[in-house]
């Protein structure tokens, strides 16, 4: 089946495929293609959520190698990788087992916090154990496989994203968790929003879920409750919250990754990284206010993501950090909606947990 029909659309706009997504696909292919000594024109892959048919294409190819290419698809997701070429090249090894390393364009860690420690490659641990998975059957009887993964126009890419403040140098990265994009950033996006809404509005719900994404969407499955009842707001948490308030719902529960809230606590209701960053910055401030000392405060300002930031705050047992950041959330959000509808904030992290659950009217009682 035509995998853009399998991906199928959120909010009215096409899904897309990730990087991971792309080397998994070529990665794949080219193990097929180098074992059988054929040219391979299709290649399922699994994903967490569904399979996909995605079309690859050959570069070269002999008895002991073999190299295949993918254009990526991001959908209708303003993603500068939209497009671009992806490749994998398989040869047989002398090693057991199977070895992924990144090749020309794709970016080296340099710094710790990130889910890949310093000195390898930028590729994420979700497409490696997908790749893993997928070459398992590939094989040989004697030896094993080695894959490299490239992309053409990797460095230059790299330069427009947030690789170079992550210290990742020298091309992008290779992520995707659930191996999916799904879009979020146009002005179709925000009429979806608005009426997708006034749909949950319309089912009869008095409660809506705002969720940024994959993330918020863990927590909703865990808790059953239904996707009827939330949606999805990218990165137009301020639009969401002005359509909820339209709707006059009795409750709005914002759910989100931390890095997404602590910019909403910071006062930015369009949390997309072309309009500022201010993560680290308000995460090391609301450690300050409870009481953590200087070290602390120094290692989440040079902490390379919001994720790494919380993995501190929990080591050092200041749950308190996630609930000053939370109240502040709140108060700026009731803020910004300028009218007194009850509001609860959840803050998770990457794996769906949570770190504080607050609602406004536990901040009016402070």
């Amino acid at each position: 089946m035509d995998y853009k029909k399998v991906l199928g659309t959120v909010n009215g706009l096409r899904r897309g495929f990730t990087s991971g997504t792309c080397a998994q696909a070529t990665a794949k292919a080219a193990a097929m293609a180098l074992t059988e000594q054929r040219t391979v024109e299709t290649i399922e892959v699994i994903l967490p959520a569904m399979t996909l048919d995605l079309p690859v294409f050959e570069i070269s190819r002999n008895t002991t190698s073999a190299c295949y290419g993918i254009f990526k698809d991001s959908g209708d997701d303003t993603d500068i990788t939209n497009g671009k070429e992806f490749r994998a090249e398989v040869s047989i090894s002398e090693e057991p087992g199977i070895t992924i390393v990144g090749g020309e364009g794709v970016g080296r860690v340099t710094r710790e916090g990130l889910p890949v420690p310093p000195g390898e490659s930028a590729i994420n641990p979700g497409p490696v154990r997908r790749i893993l998975s997928e070459l398992k059957p590939f094989i040989p009887e004697k030896g094993g496989l080695s894959v490299v993964l490239s992309v053409p126009e990797g460095e230059v890419l790299a330069s427009q994203t947030w690789n170079p403040r992550l210290g990742i140098t020298g091309g992008i990265s290779i992520i995707g968790s659930s191996g999916i994009i799904e879009p979020k950033s146009s002005r179709a996006y925000k009429s979806s929003i608005a009426l997708n809404v006034r749909v949950v509005r319309k089912s009869g719900a008095d409660s809506i879920y705002l969720l940024s994404g994959y993330v918020g969407e863990k927590y909703t499955a865990k808790n059953g409750i239904a996707e009827s009842q939330s949606i999805l707001f990218g990165d137009y948490v301020g639009f969401a919250l002005d359509k909820a308030v339209a709707q006059n719902f009795k409750e709005i529960i914002l759910c989100a990754h931390i890095g997404k809230m602590a910019k909403v606590s910071a006062g930015m209701f369009n949390t997309h990284c072309k309009y500022g960053d201010a993560r680290l910055e308000t995460i090391a401030a609301h450690a300050a206010l409870v009481g953590a000392d200087r070290e602390t405060v120094e290692a989440l300002m040079e902490s390379v993501t919001a994720e790494a930031a919380s993995k501190i705050i929990r080591e050092k047992g200041l749950k308190a950090v996630f609930d000053s950041l939370n109240r502040r959330l709140i108060e700026r959000s009731l803020l910004y909606m300028k009218k007194a509808i009850p509001l609860r904030s959840i803050i998770l992290d990457l794996s769906g947990e949570v770190l504080s659950d607050i609602s406004s009217r536990e901040v009016s009682n402070d």
